[in-house]
């Protein structure tokens, strides 16, 4: 069938503008490949923009999270707008939507709840937003990398240690993190693993990773469970807490974290054991992936942060 003059010139029109909307679209014509096969644009360290939301800034692991980010990219010029959540999922995807709404180049989230923030993290996917977890993962949605410690390994050596210190067949309660939480849940399945047979785990009850509740909720665990032997806090903040309630010396405290208050409890000898992970490391490995994903590289869709055992004998 023929065209007449004026369809074919509309043809080409329509064709040329679609070529120049891939174009436009976050370079999708240039640059190199990222690990999701997708172009993207390179950048300069100093010209990426970051939003970043983490849970909440009264955690000390948080903090020191914060800090490793704000330390790379005060080293290469680079711009951070970071968001305290408050441990309020709601809260965070209002901040995730404004930093889409601000077109930044790069979101880096420590999810309140791995679940909720999943419509945050599709969001940011259908604007073209690469997302980087830390710490805590996202259950859905598209994510460029997740940074973190093997919470199911940390949770292994917790239990691993606490076996060794109240020995076989012991009572011990769990105090878990904030439900729904992947951390929460991959601790308390590395822990509970490795104790199977070995101890008696009488009772496990959520703290929500906070200190004043790691007190109320332990104090209720002893009210019901005096003859426990050994607690394992899945954080330190909790642990912390839990110290305040027990009166027993004989009652031993592993946790996992690292922060400087748990390590000083450590030291102090109010805490037995903590796996520590390196909160700092992790947060500069986050800001890591997007300056590589920017450099064109291929990034790890998990990249791994280590831990290690402390205890008095160990702890600085």
């Amino acid at each position: 069938m023929k065209l007449s003059t004026k369809k074919v010139v509309s043809v080409l029109a329509v064709l040329s503008a679609g070529m120049f909307f891939l174009a436009g679209c976050g370079g999708a014509s240039i640059g190199s490949k990222s690990s999701d096969n997708t172009k993207v644009t390179k950048k300069a360290k100093k010209d990426v923009k970051v939003g970043m939301s983490l849970s909440t800034l009264s955690n000390p692991f948080f903090v020191n999270l914060k800090q490793g980010v704000d330390q790379v990219a005060k080293e290469n010029g680079t711009k951070v707008q970071t968001f305290d959540a408050q441990n309020d999922s709601a809260k965070q995807n209002n901040q995730i939507s404004d930093l889409v709404t601000k077109k930044v180049d790069v979101i880096i989230v420590n999810p309140v709840d791995s679940d909720a923030i999943v419509p945050a993290v599709k969001k940011a996917n259908n604007a073209g937003i690469p997302v980087i977890a830390c710490d805590r993962g996202s259950n859905g949605g598209k994510l460029l990398t997740t940074v973190a410690s093997d919470n199911v390994l940390a949770g292994k050596m917790a239990g691993q240690y606490l076996e060794k210190l109240v020995g076989k067949n012991a009572k011990v309660a769990e105090l878990e993190g904030t439900p729904g939480a992947d951390a929460a849940v991959q601790r308390g399945e590395g822990f509970e693993k490795e104790i199977k047979g070995n101890l008696d785990l009488v009772t496990k009850q959520s703290a929500n990773f906070d200190r004043a509740k790691g007190l109320s909720t332990m104090q209720n665990i002893l009210q019901a469970h005096s003859d426990i032997k050994g607690v394992f806090a899945q954080n330190d903040e909790m642990a912390l807490g839990a110290v305040k309630a027990i009166k027993d010396a004989d009652i031993k405290i592993v946790s996992i974290d690292g922060t400087p208050d748990g390590l000083a409890a450590v030291k102090k000898g109010s805490i037995d054991g903590i796996v520590a992970q390196e909160p700092k490391q992790e947060g500069k490995l986050a800001l890591q992936a997007a300056y590589d994903y920017y450099a064109g590289k291929t990034i790890d869709k998990n990249i791994k942060s280590p831990v290690h055992l402390v205890t008095s004998k160990t702890a600085k």
